[in-house]
């Protein structure tokens, strides 16, 4: 499961945690003691749901690029409306 980013998430980050977010918007953890990084929130175990989805202009026309919270990379097609 998966939850938004609020001020609650980066409040209950442990002491030696922080975050970041990549250029695509996504957002991850930090472990600044252990010099290790996830997707998963370090006490909640879950993902930020950032809408970490995005068109580039290297994919055809109705194509966006997504990633799974475990990081992977995959394609969806969006529909003509």
């Amino acid at each position: 499961m998966a939850a938004d980013l609020n001020l609650e998430w980066i409040c209950s980050l442990p002491r030696s945690w922080t975050y970041g977010i990549t250029r695509g918007g996504r957002v991850f953890f930090i472990n600044e003691e252990a010099k290790s990084t996830t997707w998963l929130h370090p006490v909640t175990g879950e993902a930020v749901v950032t809408g970490h989805r995005r068109q580039s202009a290297d994919l055809p026309t109705g194509w966006e690029e997504a990633y799974t919270f475990e990081g992977a990379r995959y394609y969806i097609k969006v529909p003509c409306i």
